[in-house]
């Protein structure tokens, strides 16, 4: 039988602090992926480095930053134009163990009805989950999981994501609605729009390192605002109540958190409806944005 071909997707931005262990950890795995490093315009020599250590690597250097979701499309259409049978969203600052891809292909294999399926996403000191993983997809202690089960959840960062091609086929790629911070929230809405699952693999790790990462009330208060763009674009959804209701729920979250950012945000929001609602109806269509 022919072995699965998984092409692995990272997309680059000044990343030099982590793409040794980023990428080294690909090609160290026990099951063979392919690379390709899709660069947004570094500062700090990242595709150059890569270019050198990684020459096996399919390297594409935008010379901007294109935001993530523009980048990975790039690598999506790479992968379905080469007939990969799995893509696998990397971030830069994260890595996989020796069996991350083999436990999820397994895992995707015995359950396709799941198109996207995250290995457990640990904080770099592998002493507990990252985060804001726990938060989205635990609702218990992890050690209450039992390991080899896939579990259902509504949402998982795309630092770690294992596509089946089926999938990838049908949703398409990042929707231009969304540069940076969304894009994930809306493509996993999309793929359930279509009937696809989103879970995680008990049992099966690789990490993501941003633990001691300061958050600021500026950046919050920015995930606020997306989070209604996340809300209009969402398939799922009402449309007609989501506009009326998402503007009103920008006004109460300006003034009960004091932020002049999320107010100033409400009428540029109310304005780009027109192009919300269009992305929108496009996002249902077979390869949306590829």
């Amino acid at each position: 039988m022919q072995e699965n071909r998984i092409l692995t997707i990272v997309v680059t931005y000044n990343g030099m602090k982590w793409i040794d262990r980023c990428l080294g950890s690909v090609y160290a795995s026990g099951m063979p992926a392919d690379v390709i490093v899709v660069d947004n315009g570094s500062s700090d020599g990242t595709p150059e480095y890569v270019g050198k250590q990684f020459p096996e690597a399919v390297l594409i250097s935008t010379g901007e930053n294109h935001g993530f979701g523009k980048a990975n499309n790039i690598g999506f259409s790479y992968a379905l134009e080469k007939g990969y049978d799995y893509v696998y969203l990397l971030n830069q600052d994260a890595w996989i163990f020796p069996d991350t891809f083999s436990r999820l292909v397994d895992a995707m294999e015995k359950n396709p009805d799941y198109g996207v399926i995250s290995p457990v996403q640990m904080a770099a000191s592998m002493e507990r989950p990252d985060p804001r993983f726990a938060v989205k997809c635990l609702d218990r202690p992890l050690a209450e999981y039992v390991a080899g089960n896939v579990y259902e959840v509504h949402f998982v960062m795309a630092a770690h994501w294992m596509i089946s091609r089926r999938c990838l086929e049908t949703v398409g790629g990042f929707s231009p609605a969304f540069r940076h911070y969304g894009e994930d929230d809306n493509w996993l809405h999309r793929a359930s729009f279509h009937g696809f699952r989103t879970g995680f693999l008990a049992g099966c790790e690789a990490v993501h390192d941003r633990e001691m990462r300061p958050f600021e009330k500026a950046a919050s208060m920015r995930l606020k605002c997306v989070a209604s763009v996340v809300k209009v674009s969402n398939p799922l959804n009402c449309l007609p109540w989501r506009l009326i209701v998402q503007p009103m729920e920008l006004l109460a979250i300006s003034i009960l958190r004091c932020s002049s950012d999320v107010l100033k945000f409400i009428v540029p929001f109310v304005r780009s409806y027109p192009e919300l609602i269009d992305l929108r109806r496009r996002s249902k269509e077979k390869r949306a944005f590829l």
